[in-house]
């Protein structure tokens, strides 16, 4: 990761912007699960016929939010350090 700026305004409006992108690629991959699982008629992952797609659609968006909440710890992080900066 890069170096912070002293204010540490550079790392939060970066860490913002990804946090961003990686919220709306969420959005498109809940629209994509969606559109799936009306194409097969089936909206309960533990029934057998959950089509596959959608199941590993779901599996990538869960690791998407993993990743937003580690960014948005991270992000709170920067912007503590430079308040006490």
């Amino acid at each position: 990761m890069q170096e912070v700026s002293q204010s540490g305004i550079t790392g939060t409006i970066q860490l913002s912007a990804l946090i961003a992108d990686l919220w709306w690629r969420v959005d498109l991959m809940n629209a994509d699960i969606l559109e799936e699982e009306a194409r097969a008629g089936v909206f309960e992952p533990r029934q057998p016929s959950y089509p596959l797609l959608a199941l590993n659609m779901r599996v990538r968006r869960d690791n998407l939010l993993a990743t937003i909440r580690v960014l948005e710890k991270r992000t709170d992080q920067v912007r503590h350090l430079s308040s006490v900066a």
